[in-house]
């Protein structure tokens, strides 16, 4: 193996990204759609069928996450929850990213929703 290689292969992401459509077609199917964001941005708007658990609980909660199900990190622009899905890949873990976050999320027109109830959500 050349030294490129072997370099390439270290920056080698462990897992895959998605689209806001790839990733709805996913939780369709049965994924896990994994929002990582903070309490205050989940609480704004999320995805209606996403798990919250923030980037910063999820290494103490990893027990949590069901084993031989595809998740899908989340967070507002697709930085944080990149983290999370290399986190998880090391964890043995089948991982995708949304490519873009919630952002793109909402862009695609797909559904969010605010805990309160009362309103759409919004991506903060």
């Amino acid at each position: 193996m050349s030294l490129g290689s072997w370099l390439r292969g270290l920056a080698a992401r462990p897992y895959r990204s998605v689209s806001a459509e790839e990733a709805a077609a996913l939780v369709e199917d049965g994924a896990l759609l994994l929002d990582v964001r903070t309490r205050p941005e989940w609480t704004a708007g999320h995805a209606p069928r996403a798990r919250h658990i923030p980037l910063a609980q999820l290494p103490a909660r990893l027990s949590e996450l069901p084993a031989g199900r595809v998740i899908i990190t989340c967070c507002r622009s697709g930085a944080r929850s990149a983290r999370a899905a290399r986190l998880l890949a090391r964890q043995g873990h089948d991982v995708a990213n949304l490519s873009g976050g919630m952002v793109a999320w909402a862009r695609a027109g797909l559904g969010l929703v605010g805990t309160s109830g009362r309103r759409p959500g919004r991506v903060a």
